[in-house]
């Protein structure tokens, strides 16, 4: 698995700016978190899907294809660091 963590610079008030992926080894997303400017949060992981958020249906592009976008700033995060994120954010709305 990989975990990434990318900022989504914009100013667009109904699109997440942070985007936080578990990717298996076919670089298909399996857990997917989404921080809003307002606080809020989606998730998404097999069937399930909170405020608007899916996983992708189809393989992750690499962070250097990501950050050649100047508007993500992506980078790797530890399986820990992922792991905390999904505990304090995900598991108390489940």
């Amino acid at each position: 698995m990989e975990y990434i963590y990318v900022e989504w610079i914009h100013n667009f008030i109904d699109d997440p700016v942070i985007l936080i992926s578990e990717i298996d080894e076919n670089r298909f997303e399996k857990r997917k978190i989404e921080i809003y400017k307002n606080g809020k949060i989606g998730f998404a992981y097999n069937n399930v899907k909170v405020m608007g958020t899916r996983l992708s249906t189809e393989p992750m592009s690499s962070l250097n294809d990501i950050s050649s976008d100047s508007q993500f700033s992506p980078k790797v995060i530890t399986k820990d660091v992922f792991e905390k994120y999904w505990n304090e954010n995900v598991v108390p709305l489940i």
